[in-house]
């Protein structure tokens, strides 16, 4: 079947476009007074315009769909052993690590293709070697600082936080006025504050921290708490045997105990009445209803709610409209914050943030990994100013204000919001192909799972599963198999890059299909 051709928008930005001119001239003039390079050389840099993702790379991209999963290069023979721990040694497959990456491709020390269906764990949504992150190095160039520091926030790490705020409120920067509104607002309708962080799990973990300052003081001079004295319960998704294994949000300490590791502890901390963990099963409304009935009376009091909208971490397990309204109901009427957890789903929405498609207004959200597209290390944590409560160290926020990490940010972000309807739409097409392939294999599929680029493939059993990730990992794409969770189905995860058309969609559907007949035979 002849695929249909993908045309997406094409975006040419200088670094002077994005961070705007006055803040250029400034940097150029600071550059040229440190190194007395001629100011008319920098300024030409600064406003030399980029194509973000050019034709010819596409065409390129598009030439070599036919060789993934066949050896393109040379072997690596002399590789490092590393000194990986017992938990990463075993799982490393050296063979697939990076020699190079190029678009939706990598290649692994072995030579071969691989097609990076999971978008290198969701850290690459526009792939390798994006040619609009070139503004990155002329940053560098012009003598941009990436270092700084919390009381020296610069200008791009400041029009970032802007351009976060107004997506999350869904406007289109053209009011100053509302947006001036929005960052006054005591009691504001969408998150109208940032901390910059380096990673999710430290988002997610600030979010916790704003929540418990409201049972405990953070210190000596901290207000008195709202509900000091009595136990704060976080109510997250739990998985399907009715425990809270199916979440995650992050890898501290107590985003761990908030999906079921360190038992101990944490009943130790219920017993004192100092902290407690509850779980909701995905699309339950039933159960629900009945924690916010027992758990937020008496001695209890529901602190938080924690939640993604598409589980990465359970299957792909998606949450029901009706079902996230209603949660969102129960907090306001309950007086509990909500914190949408996306760090697997932002950049992959057309809306920047998924939840914006389902009506709902969150207290937090937690944003990372997508966004500055696997240049940096660079996580967010947005949030509304009732919960603006913690001391200038109280969530770790002196490591997140890069500049360089920023401008990738906003880089990522002017490509996705060019190419929405683009990209939605070949989500849309990679999904319902998927549930028709599903649907015609139902004696080996039990279901499909996600949302656009975010798939779940379910199978009837485990042997099954394997061996789809086995075939389609020997013809070069990367999937995943999830089994370590509890109830967790047995399914097969990808994440296609947001820079994939059509044309690599049919391919990795053509793939797909040809392992479910060797799987189903």
């Amino acid at each position: 079947m002849q695929s249909r051709t993908t045309k997406f928008i094409p975006v040419r930005l200088s670094l002077a476009d994005i961070v705007g001119p006055d803040y250029v001239n400034a940097v150029t003039a600071a550059r040229a007074a440190l190194t007395e390079d001629p100011p008319q050389s920098l300024r030409a840099l600064a406003t030399r315009r980029i194509s973000f993702f050019p034709r010819e790379m596409q065409e390129r991209l598009l030439e070599l769909l036919p060789r993934v999963g066949r050896a393109v290069s040379r072997t690596l023979d002399r590789s490092a052993t590393g000194a990986g721990t017992r938990g990463f040694q075993p799982v490393t497959k050296v063979a697939h690590a990076p020699l190079a990456g190029f678009g939706y491709y990598r290649v692994g020390e072995s030579g071969s293709l691989h097609f990076i269906a999971k978008s290198e764990h969701y850290h690459a949504p526009l792939g390798h070697s994006f040619p609009g992150y070139k503004l990155i190095d002329i940053a560098r160039q012009l003598g941009i600082p990436n270092a700084t520091h919390n009381n020296t926030r610069g200008h791009i790490t400041r029009l970032l936080e802007e351009e976060l705020v107004r997506a999350a409120a869904g406007q289109d920067g053209t009011s100053r006025a509302a947006f001036t509104r929005l960052l006054r607002a005591k009691k504001p309708s969408s998150p109208n504050r940032v901390l910059n962080l380096e990673t999710g799990s430290l988002a997610a973990e600030a979010a916790l921290k704003m929540i418990l300052a409201r049972f405990y003081k953070p210190q000596a001079d901290s207000h008195k708490p709202r509900y000091g004295g009595r136990t704060p319960v976080i109510v997250v998704i739990g998985d399907f045997e009715g425990g809270i294994e199916a979440n995650y949000h992050g890898t501290t300490m107590m985003t761990q105990i908030m999906r079921g590791m360190w038992r101990d502890m944490r009943e130790g901390l219920e017993r004192r009445g100092l902290f407690a963990v509850r779980g909701v099963r995905p699309n339950h409304t039933v159960e629900l209803e009945w924690v916010f009935d027992e758990f937020d009376r008496g001695k209890y009091k529901i602190a938080g709610l924690f939640h993604e909208i598409v589980l990465m971490n359970y299957a792909g397990k998606t949450l029901d409209p009706r079902f996230v309204r209603r949660m969102y109901a129960l907090c306001k009427k309950h007086d509990v914050p909500t914190v949408v957890d996306e760090i697997q789903t932002g950049v992959w929405s057309p809306e920047m943030f998924l939840y914006r498609e389902y009506g709902v207004k969150p207290t937090f959200v937690a944003v990372g990994k997508g966004f500055p597209g696997g240049e940096y290390c660079a996580s967010r944590i947005l949030f509304n100013s009732e919960y603006d409560n913690l001391p200038q160290f109280g969530a770790l926020v002196t490591n997140g204000q890069e500049e360089l990490a920023s401008l990738a940010y906003l880089i990522t972000m002017r490509w996705a919001q060019a190419n929405a309807r683009v990209t939605s739409a070949v989500g849309e097409y990679y999904e319902s192909r998927l549930r028709k392939l599903g649907d015609k294999h139902k004696r080996v599929v039990a279901a499909i799972e996600g949302r656009r680029h975010l798939a779940g493939v379910y199978f009837h059993d485990l042997a099954s599963a394997k061996k789809f990730a086995e075939l389609l990992s020997g013809a070069g794409l990367d999937v995943s198999v999830q089994t370590y969770k509890a109830g967790c189905p047995p399914s097969a995860l990808t994440k296609l890059p947001l820079i994939a058309g059509y044309e690599a969609v049919d391919m990795v559907l053509s793939r797909m299909e040809s392992a479910l007949n060797q799987v189903g035979r």
